[in-house]
């Protein structure tokens, strides 16, 4: 077995936990995020506290347990590819936050499975029948609603969030692509710290220190909320299957309506909702193919 590199465990009730609040900490990285933004503090110097903080959390956690091995990688130039998407997705997401309600970013990113689907076929060599291909469709109709370029409420920070999607899709692929090659550690290690180092020359530029106790304490937050929150989901892909963990993501709209209400008094709108129920069913029906199409062992549909 490769060092750090843990056995697939069949414990799906905690696994599904797991994922249940790896999802709850993801919405709690926005929200800190938006809120931070909105406190005067710069948006890539959010992106780099937030890597920062993961890396930091990361190497006190992983190197007393794996030591130096957690800085060795067997696919470097995938990692550097991984952490790239990883970056630019964050970076982009936080600078959509700085405009666009939390409700809004979180329900384009349930585009997200929909957009692997697509990517899977040149990257993986994956083949996607008719009937996944409408499901594609139907959740764009749903991305659409949700952005609305037609109407006066669209705004171009959108093009942020979906341009975040576009390379969070591509990090996942990545991921999987990684899977079984490389430890969770290094993965962990790797993505948190080429992210800060590009962003220190950069985010030390124009620095800006919290104002208040509690601006300190997101401060200190956002980067722990980043380090969980994946220890906490690749956990749980490890003891089980994707195929089940796959629709808890979508138990995010429930968090961030409440991180809109609560943090922000912001109230989803009936376009958010209606798009987002929308990408949900095309979504799960492609989680439901896949299933289907794993029990049949073929990869045709």
């Amino acid at each position: 077995m490769l060092t750090g590199v843990q056995p697939r465990e069949e414990r799906t009730g905690y696994g599904v936990a797991l994922m249940a609040v790896a999802v709850i900490l993801f919405t709690c990285i926005d929200t800190a995020a938006k809120w931070l933004i909105l406190a005067g503090l710069p948006a890539l110097q959010v992106v780099f506290v937030r890597y920062a903080g993961h890396l930091i959390f990361a190497l006190a956690f992983y190197i007393p347990r794996e030591g130096r091995e957690v800085f060795k990688s067997r696919r470097p130039f995938m990692q550097v590819l991984r952490s790239c998407c990883l970056l630019g997705s964050t970076t982009l997401n936080f600078l959509a936050l700085s405009a666009l309600p939390i409700t809004v970013t979180t329900t384009i990113f349930f585009a997200m499975p929909i957009v692997v689907t697509l990517l899977a076929i040149p990257m993986l060599g994956e083949r996607v029948g008719i009937r996944r291909i409408a499901a594609v469709c139907t959740g764009f109709i749903g991305v659409l609603v949700v952005v609305q370029p037609w109407s006066t409420v669209w705004h171009p920070a959108m093009i942020y969030s979906l341009s975040a999607l576009m390379l969070a899709s591509m990090y996942f692929l990545f991921t999987r692509m990684l899977a079984g090659q490389e430890s969770n550690a290094t993965q962990q290690v790797w993505s948190a710290g080429l992210a800060t180092l590009a962003l220190v020359p950069i985010a030390l530029t124009e620095w800006v220190w919290p104002q208040s106790p509690l601006g300190w304490f997101v401060f200190a937050a956002v980067g722990f909320f980043g380090f969980s929150g994946h220890e906490c989901a690749t956990t749980a892909h490890r003891l089980a299957d994707a195929s089940i963990l796959s629709p808890m993501i979508y138990t995010q709209i429930l968090w961030a309506a409440v991180a809109g209400i609560v943090v922000f008094s912001t109230w989803p709108t009936i376009y958010t909702l209606g798009g987002g129920l929308i990408i949900i069913a095309a979504g799960l029906y492609i989680w439901q193919r896949e299933k289907a199409l794993l029990r049949a062992g073929t990869d045709a549909s």
